[in-house]
């Protein structure tokens, strides 16, 4: 029998960069094949999406996941190579330890674990998984497979994801909803000329800086009881020719809202909008909204999610909407109750990533104990 640390050695060693899978879906895809479960190989333009089913009534339960991870950043700088699993110290290093090739892996088992205990099992239990998360549009995984969904009336009841959720211990944190992300891409028109004569330019630099403090100083709002305030961070600058001496005739800025309910990706737009003409700026703004904000209420996952923790973890999690974005943001829209429980994140996207092997052993018992509350 593969154990979870086989498992996830071996997804680790697959250099499945966004969006490459690097063959992992199709490894998973035998597994859960040969335990009995349908699957299907939805892919869209370079990106492979495994959609994977054991049953056809509902409810149906949807375990969510991705095999693609980000870039490993300079190998040199890592202890081992990021693609060569390495145990040390308790722990299993690799890129994609955290985040997330430990909660596929997981969840990998705990599947086929739970139809093997439970062949008679109500509704039905599934793994969705992309090589599309970690990308940058998001364009041809999750969201795409959303779109093929809703045209086939294909519903989903309950959705758990695998992301990297805890703080400092397994299942300390239950992500139970997120906040929206907004993006704009702004550009301010200037007028390009020498720097020696100013009457003869317009400097974008000098007149869009104050535009863009009053942006990075607005209190945008309070936040609720459910999700703090919502935050505006500017992310990339970027202006001139290369020379000293000539004035740009443009700047190009960046930057991002994680909002909340208490405010909207329309409110945002126009309250931003205004800032921008009241400092009298030429400019044009292309905005993107990547997820709305959404929670889910206490109900029958998340209670079968916090009376798993307590059974396998000894402990009680605590409720929490921080952090970024997920593939979660496309199935809530669905009318899913949905929540994120996975790994430690503390070492995601970083150099020397890893997963503690005590609790990644945890991780299936886990996943296989929520199916069992939900279906069994």
């Amino acid at each position: 029998m593969t154990t979870i640390l086989e498992l996830t050695s071996e997804l680790i060693s697959r250099a499945s960069v966004t969006p490459d899978d690097a063959g992992c879906q199709h490894l998973l895809a035998w597994r859960l094949a040969r335990a009995g479960f349908s699957t299907e190989h939805l892919r869209y333009g370079s990106v492979d999406n495994l959609w994977a089913t054991h049953g056809t009534e509902t409810p149906v339960l949807v375990f969510l996941g991705h095999t693609d991870v980000v870039p490993s950043g300079p190998e040199a700088d890592w202890s081992s190579a990021p693609f060569v699993p390495t145990v040390r110290d308790g722990r299993l290093y690799g890129r994609g330890a955290a985040d997330m090739k430990s909660g596929v892996a997981a969840m990998t088992l705990a599947l086929e674990s739970f139809v093997t205990a439970h062949a008679d099992h109500r509704g039905t239990v599934a793994l969705l998984l992309t090589s599309d998360e970690e990308g940058p549009t998001n364009r041809d995984g999750v969201r795409r497979v959303v779109e093929e969904f809703r045209h086939r009336g294909q519903g989903i009841d309950f959705c758990v994801v695998g992301e990297p959720s805890s703080a400092e211990r397994l299942g300390d944190i239950v992500r139970v909803g997120r906040r929206g992300s907004l993006s704009g891409a702004l550009t301010v028109h200037g007028l390009q000329g020498h720097v020696a004569y100013p009457d003869k330019v317009r400097n974008p630099i000098h007149l869009a800086a104050p535009a863009l403090a009053e942006l990075a100083a607005t209190h945008w709002d309070d936040g609720n009881a459910e999700f703090p305030p919502t935050s505006f961070q500017i992310s990339n600058i970027h202006a001139g020719t290369g020379a000293y001496n000539v004035v740009p005739g443009a700047l190009e800025a960046w930057f991002n809202f994680r909002y909340c309910t208490a405010s909207t990706a329309g409110s945002l737009r126009e309250r931003t909008e205004a800032i921008l003409h009241r400092h009298g700026l030429d400019f044009t703004l292309d905005w993107n909204t990547s997820g709305e904000p959404f929670l889910t209420r206490t109900g029958a996952l998340r209670s079968a999610v916090e009376a798993a923790i307590e059974d396998i973890c000894g402990i009680v999690p605590r409720a929490d909407t921080g952090g970024g974005t997920s593939d979660a943001r496309f199935i809530a829209p669905m009318g899913a109750e949905v929540v994120e429980v996975g790994p430690v994140n503390v070492s995601i996207h970083k150099l020397d990533e890893h997963v503690a092997i005590d609790e990644l052993q945890m991780l299936p018992g886990l996943y296989l104990r929520i199916a069992e509350r939900l279906l069994a």
